[in-house]
C-alpha cells in the first residue's frame, strides 16, 4: 500500500490499483503502515468522457452506499462527492435530515445553493446513514443493516417517536450492545434501555 493525501496505491495479487478516498476514509487509513493489509469497499466509476476508470474506495458498505445517493444530487459528480466528504458520513446525514445547511455547507466544494438541492434531493432518505459514528476510525455501528432502517420507521410510523428520539434510542442500544444483529434484539435492547431511563 502507497499513501497520498487523496488516494492509495493498493496491492492485490501482485496487480496495484489506484484508489481514490474522502478524506474521512484516508484519516482511518492513516493509522494503517505501508505494506499493511488493508479492506475496501469500492465504488467502480467510468464515462465515455472518462474512459479510464477511477475506484473510489470505503471503509464500510454504508458509507459507500451514501455516497451512491449522494451522487444522485444534481451538480455532485462523483469526483466532486469524494473531496466533499471532509466530515464523516453520520454528521453529513444527519445534517441532510434536519435541514442543517450551514454544516454542509463546510464540505468541500459545497456552496449555499448546493447544499439546498442536497437537503431537498436527500432529506428522508438518510436516517440509516445518520446512525453511523467513528471513533478511533472503527465503525462502532452495524449501519449496513437493513433492519436499522426497518426498526426507525415501526419506531416512527408506528409508535410515535420523532425522527430525533428515534434516532437516539436505535443509536444508543447499539453502543450498550454491538452485537445486535436482528431487529427483534434492537427492539429488545431500546425496550431495555427505556426501561433503566
Amino acid at each position: 500500500m502507497k499513501k497520498e493525501p487523496d488516494r492509495i496505491l493498493l496491492l492485490v495479487n501482485h496487480v496495484g490499483y489506484e484508489i481514490l478516498v474522502p478524506v474521512v476514509v484516508m484519516e482511518t487509513l492513516a493509522q494503517k503502515t505501508i505494506g499493511d493489509e488493508v479492506s475496501l469497499y469500492i465504488y467502480y466509476y467510468q464515462t465515455e468522457r472518462q474512459p479510464k476508470p477511477v475506484l473510489i474506495g470505503f471503509n464500510l458498505e454504508a458509507e459507500k452506499e451514501f455516497f451512491q445517493s449522494f451522487i444522485t444530487v444534481e451538480a455532485i459528480g462523483p469526483l466532486k462527492a469524494v473531496k466533499a466528504l471532509n466530515i464523516s458520513v453520520g454528521d453529513i446525514a444527519h445534517a441532510i435530515e434536519s435541514g442543517d445547511v450551514k454544516t454542509l455547507k463546510q464540505l468541500s466544494g459545497i456552496g449555499d445553493r448546493t447544499a439546498h438541492k442536497i437537503v431537498a434531493s436527500l432529506k428522508g432518505k438518510m436516517n440509516k446513514f445518520a446512525l453511523i459514528r467513528h471513533e478511533s476510525g472503527d465503525a462502532q455501528m452495524p449501519v449496513d443493516e437493513d433492519f436499522i432502517e426497518m426498526v426507525m420507521d415501526v419506531l416512527i410510523s408506528q409508535l410515535g417517536y420523532k425522527t430525533t428520539d428515534a434516532r437516539e434510542m436505535i443509536g444508543a442500544a447499539i453502543k450498550r450492545n454491538t452485537a445486535i444483529s436482528t431487529a427483534e434484539q434492537l427492539f429488545d435492547e431500546i425496550y431495555r434501555g427505556q426501561r433503566q431511563e
